[in-house]
C-alpha cells in the first residue's frame, strides 16, 4: 500500500469526493448541512475562495477531504475552521488524524492564529476525541441545537485551539 498523499483540489476535482460527501450528509448525524444537499451547493461551499478544498489520497483513491477556510468575515477572518469527512471504507485508518495535522500547518501558513469548529455533534464522540488529542478544547455547548436522526435533539460543541 503506497503513502497517504493530501492535496489541494479546485472545484473541477470536487466530483471525485461526491459519492461519500453526498453519503455522510445524507446520513443526518453529523453534519448541519440539509440532507438533500445539492452537488453544486457542497462544491460551492467547499471550493469557492476563500475556502479551500483538500483531498487523502492513496493510489489514485479520494479517501477523505477537508475544507480550510475564515471562521469568520472581516474583524474574524484571522481564526480558521475546518470539516473533514473520511469514506466509510477507508475510517479507522488514521486519515482524518492526517488531515487535521495537515490543516493544522495548512492554516498556519495562511496566517490563521487559531481554528475553531462551530458545529461539532456531541454524540459524535470519536471526531470529538481525535479534535481533542490535537488540542482542541470544547470552549461552548449548544443544547440541542442539531436534529439527529436516530437521537433526536443534541448538543453541538464549538471546539477551539490555538496554532
Amino acid at each position: 500500500m503506497s503513502e497517504l498523499a493530501i492535496r489541494e483540489i479546485g472545484t473541477d476535482e470536487f466530483v471525485r469526493v461526491w459519492p461519500f460527501f453526498q453519503a455522510i450528509v445524507a446520513a443526518g448525524d453529523t453534519y448541519t448541512y440539509p440532507l438533500d444537499m445539492s452537488f453544486e451547493l457542497a462544491r460551492t461551499i467547499w471550493t469557492t475562495p476563500p475556502a479551500r478544498c483538500f483531498v487523502a489520497e492513496r493510489d489514485d483513491q479520494v479517501l477523505g477531504c477537508y475544507r480550510l477556510a475564515p471562521n469568520q468575515m472581516g474583524p474574524g477572518n484571522h481564526v480558521g475552521t475546518g470539516s473533514y469527512m473520511v469514506a466509510p471504507e477507508a475510517r479507522g485508518q488514521g486519515i482524518a488524524s492526517a488531515m487535521c495535522r495537515h490543516s493544522l500547518e495548512q492554516a498556519r501558513q495562511a496566517g490563521f492564529t487559531a481554528m475553531q469548529f462551530n458545529a461539532v455533534v456531541a454524540s459524535n464522540t470519536i471526531a470529538v476525541q481525535l479534535w481533542q488529542r490535537h488540542g482542541f478544547r470544547i470552549v461552548g455547548t449548544v443544547p440541542g441545537a442539531f436534529r439527529h436522526l436516530q437521537h433526536g435533539p443534541v448538543d453541538l460543541y464549538v471546539m477551539h485551539r490555538p496554532l
